[in-house]
């Protein structure tokens, strides 16, 4: 099997780097917050192996992609552009899409606005959001949840470059934090609190384990580190600093159900299950043709680099069956 590699192409307007491998139908892995294409460096072999071109780009602002100044070059119209013109660019005109993270709302965009092209989609570890009439603004909302006691981490998010200067003040620290207290591996006092005091900051919310998790290495952690000492956080923070304007440009979408063939696979201690429970329950209304939910136990949020051998083998079942 051929290795994996890396090549730019001209997307939207921006130089996106991409990562690829294999020969076949077309996936595209979109990943989230704060990782990049490496975070899908399992399923890239796997999936070429079983006879699919599996391509992961580093997405708008991340690795080695373009990061464009203005905050709303990041929302979720321009994100979805990005895609379209992926699969474009590469010659293509059709292809699965597999999103984690904020990459699942990127890939049920892509799959709500351009079903011609995005036939079939896989979400990890965040369930689809379906949009209703009656929704709150998003900083809205984030205000009522915190009241006066707390933050919560997107509301943090807003004001730019105040999280930015927390993470890359030790930026090695904060990932390794984010990665082990985000996944299934901490006991629940250690875990990442996605709402916090008001007198805490970012970084208090997380733990910085004495070693590496099991499913990472020093090598991993090594590479994430270098794409944001070379990247920066402004870019991935941008994308939560367009929740209003996502919400804003996205009012049509409200009541849209995805009709695609569709998978949902999360871990069971997923901070994306605990802060979203009512969308994960109603993903078989909202997604009539899911094919499988499935919660892995003892997984938390970096489901595919937790759980590879698991993960790959869902995909695989799943993209065979389509």
């Amino acid at each position: 099997m051929n290795t994996i590699h890396h090549r730019f192409i001209t997307t939207n307007g921006i130089r996106m780097h991409l990562a690829e491998q294999g020969q076949g139908p077309l996936v595209v892995l979109c990943h989230g917050w704060p990782e990049s294409w490496y975070s899908w460096r399992h399923q890239l072999p796997a999936l070429a192996e079983a006879g699919y071109h599996v391509v992961a780009p580093d997405q708008r602002g991340y690795g080695q992609t373009d990061q464009p100044e203005a905050i709303e070059a990041y929302h979720i119209l321009n994100l979805t552009a990005d895609i379209v013109g992926l699969v474009h660019a590469l010659g293509e005109e059709r292809a699965v899409i597999v999103g984690h993270d904020w990459g699942a709302p990127v890939a049920w965009h892509c799959a709500l606005l351009r079903p011609d092209i995005f036939h079939a989609l896989a979400l990890l570890s965040v369930p689809y959001l379906q949009r209703a009439w009656t929704a709150t603004r998003p900083t809205e909302a984030i205000k009522l949840l915190e009241g006066d006691q707390y933050h919560f981490y997107q509301g943090y998010f807003q004001e730019p470059g105040k999280a930015e200067a927390e993470i890359e003040a030790d930026i090695r620290k904060a990932l390794l934090g984010f990665l082990y207290s985000a996944s299934g591996d901490p006991p629940p006092a250690e875990r990442w609190r996605f709402l916090f005091n008001k007198g805490e900051t970012l970084l208090d919310t997380i733990t910085v384990p004495a070693t590496l998790p099991t499913w990472l290495t020093e090598a991993d952690l090594d590479f994430f580190v270098h794409e944001f000492i070379h990247a920066g956080f402004r870019g991935g923070l941008n994308w939560y600093r367009n929740l209003d304007r996502m919400w804003e440009l996205t009012s049509f979408l409200s009541g849209a159900k995805i009709h695609q063939p569709s998978l949902f696979v999360a871990g069971e201690v997923d901070a994306g299950i605990a802060m979203y429970p009512q969308a994960f329950e109603a993903l078989e209304n909202a997604m009539p043709n899911l094919r499988k939910k499935i919660l892995l136990p003892g997984a938390g949020h970096w489901i595919q680099q937790e759980r590879p051998t698991e993960v790959n083998q869902l995909l695989v079942e799943f993209l065979k069956a389509l």
